[in-house]
């Protein structure tokens, strides 16, 4: 393949290509759909003339065979007035006008076919425009379902051009939007750091650190006041758990003494009824 030839051949493939995806199959089914009218309308107009042609024969025929009974006449009042070559020339003329009607005779039978051929032709394209129309409507109904049914796939997977781009600019967005976070991020802390001065405070980075040095002994402070009192509470906590305790172990101690108090002189009482029984029980022996 020559130097031209591979050029043609590349100019024609992306040609190609460019038309495939510039086309729209349902512009292009209107398009065949009106052509198709065209060549109905073509058929009809080619119909009209032909009629209109016929038409003119047929009254050219009837003007000759009008002729043809004129130049009879002729001939009979020629020889009633014994004028034989006047009856010849009018029987001349009418043969002459016969073999006309005669011919257009046989062009008008042939417009008439050739008539009949064009109507049933009419007929047969009307039937395949109105096939077409409908088939041409059930594509392109078809064709817009598709092409939705894809758009909506497309929207949802996000891999068409439209969500493409609507991708990148999210990426985008979010680009900037970390780009410009860091950024104030990183002022925060070079003002924290008093690399950056407040243009709007009179404070200057030593004002700040004294600041935080006094906030720090507050805080101190603070810490110091609570540890104290946490530490005063667990004292008073404890003293006063011993001495609950003692309390409790002189109860018990008490109580123990009152138990064996009570005990003791219940025994000497039974002790002292039976020593009773006994003197009694002697006496009377």
């Amino acid at each position: 393949m020559g130097l031209l030839s591979r050029a043609s051949y590349v100019v024609r493939s992306k040609v190609n290509s460019l038309l495939n995806r510039a086309e729209d199959p349902t512009e292009s089914l209107d398009y065949s759909y009106e052509q198709m009218r065209d060549e109905l309308k073509d058929v009809e107009r080619g119909l009209a003339d032909l009629v209109a042609q016929k038409k003119r024969l047929e009254v050219q025929r009837e003007r000759l065979q009008k002729n043809v009974e004129k130049h009879n006449e002729q001939a009979r009042e020629a020889m009633r007035q014994d004028r034989e070559d006047l009856a010849r020339r009018a029987l001349e003329k009418k043969q002459s006008k016969l073999a006309s009607i005669e011919e257009m005779e046989e062009q008008i039978s042939s417009l008439e076919s050739t008539q009949s051929d064009l109507e049933e032709k009419k007929s047969q394209l009307q039937e395949r425009i109105e096939r077409f129309r409908t088939k041409k409507e059930t594509m392109k109904a078809r064709y817009e379902a598709a092409e939705a049914q894809n758009r909506v796939s497309e929207a949802m997977t996000g891999v068409g051009d439209e969500m493409a781009d609507v991708g990148r600019a999210v990426e985008r967005a979010e680009e900037k939007t970390d780009e410009m976070e860091s950024r104030a991020a990183a002022m925060d802390e070079l003002t924290e750091r008093g690399v950056f001065e407040d243009k709007l405070s009179d404070e200057d980075a030593i004002d700040r650190e004294l600041s935080q040095g006094r906030a720090d002994r507050e805080v101190e402070a603070e810490l110091e006041t609570l540890r104290a009192e946490s530490e005063s509470k667990s004292e008073s906590g404890e003293t006063s758990e011993a001495s609950a305790d003692a309390d409790r172990e002189a109860s018990a101690d008490a109580s123990d003494v009152d138990e064996s108090a009570v005990d003791e002189s219940a025994v000497e009482a039974e002790l002292e009824e039976l020593r009773e029984e006994e003197g009694g029980s002697e006496s009377k022996a």
